[in-house]
């Protein structure tokens, strides 16, 4: 039988949905979406741009996944989601490609999207593997 723990990490926001920080599952872990939000200060506005946004909600994710004992490395798979794909792609890769390393990239699904919450540019989910 499949154990599933629900991770609420301490230290962190809540999570702008009624949803949990991660969820584990036969040593997957799937993060919930990270936006650019400030997680020392959450009410703090955005940053201006997509690369700003972007760098901010890897550095995000990062700290999750931290928080759990996990690095980008760990990641399998990354959905995005960019409120203005044709302006905002270029700007999202020249970031992403900061993070995830040439040889070492997760599988990737970007999409546009109408809106996304407190107007954020960009959102990423990802799926990890321990």
């Amino acid at each position: 039988m499949t154990i599933i723990k629900r991770h609420i990490l301490d230290g962190f926001p809540k999570s702008m949905s009624p949803s949990s920080h991660a969820v584990e599952a036969d040593g997957f872990v799937f993060l919930t979406g990270q936006f650019g939000r400030n997680l020392d200060v959450p009410e703090e506005p955005l940053p201006a741009g997509i690369e700003a946004q972007t760098e901010r909600t890897l550095q995000n994710m990062e700290r999750v996944l931290a928080s759990l004992g996990l690095t980008l490395r760990n990641v399998v798979s990354v959905r995005v989601f960019l409120t203005s794909f044709k302006r905002d792609y270029e700007g999202l890769n020249a970031v992403y490609s900061r993070f995830f390393v040439e040889g070492e990239r997760p599988v990737r699904t970007c999409v546009g999207v109408t809106d996304l919450v407190r107007d954020a540019l960009v959102e990423i989910d990802c799926i990890a593997r321990r």
